[in-house]
């Protein structure tokens, strides 16, 4: 049986999109991408309880505020959400490999928000080495709030998003990769794949 790893922020959408494909009878485990001390402990804690009432089998939590803001200290600040995905998806993958999973599930939705269209989206999956299954790709937002509400997962997930704490008020709609090689050139990525992997946090759900 194929077990995939599914990213969870705490909000609406990602919980929805785990629910979905473990209803489909895949089993997989979670990820929490953490951003203290630029949010306080809320949005790990709402993924932990998202995460096992969705079935997730694990938890890993990756403490990732410091590398976050070597994207807004020496990156052009339109492209933070591109830059930080890939971090993500590239973290995620390297995990997933060391624990022999076999997909990465994503609650990204073409065009819901301005950062995810189809040419950041694109960029995104590039540095991917796993197939990344989006089950809410085409999902509308109330869609979205229907199922949270159907899988009971909707009040944990209210409240203030903090994913774009971070974040530009205007982000880059649309990048060309050879922009954001650039942009990473001004980070040492593989120093800091290595560092967040290694002080990855791992819980049993089950």
């Amino acid at each position: 049986m194929k077990k995939g790893l599914c990213l969870i922020s705490g909000g609406i959408d990602s919980a929805v999109a785990g629910k979905i494909v473990r209803d489909k009878g895949y089993p997989f485990d979670a990820i929490h991408f953490s951003i203290e001390p630029f949010t306080d402990s809320s949005p790990e804690e709402k993924s932990r309880i998202l995460s096992k009432k969705i079935g997730a089998e694990r938890f890993f939590v990756i403490h990732c505020g410091k590398a976050f803001s070597e994207f807004v200290k020496n990156c052009r600040h339109k492209y933070y959400f591109v830059l930080s995905k890939r971090l993500m998806i590239r973290i995620a993958c390297r995990i997933a490999a060391k624990e022999g999973l076999d997909f990465i599930i994503t609650g990204e939705d073409l065009g819901q928000v301005s950062s995810q269209t189809l040419s950041n989206l694109y960029s995104i999956s590039k540095v991917s080495t796993l197939p990344i299954i989006r089950p809410l790709l085409c999902y509308d937002k109330q869609e979205i709030i229907y199922l949270a509400k159907k899988f009971d997962t909707y009040n944990i997930s209210c409240g203030p998003e903090v994913c774009d704490r971070l974040g530009p008020k205007n982000p880059a709609t649309s990048c060309h990769e050879k922009f954001i090689l650039h942009e990473e050139m001004k980070i040492d990525i593989e120093h800091i794949l290595i560092e967040e992997i290694d002080n990855a946090a791992c819980e049993s759900l089950c």
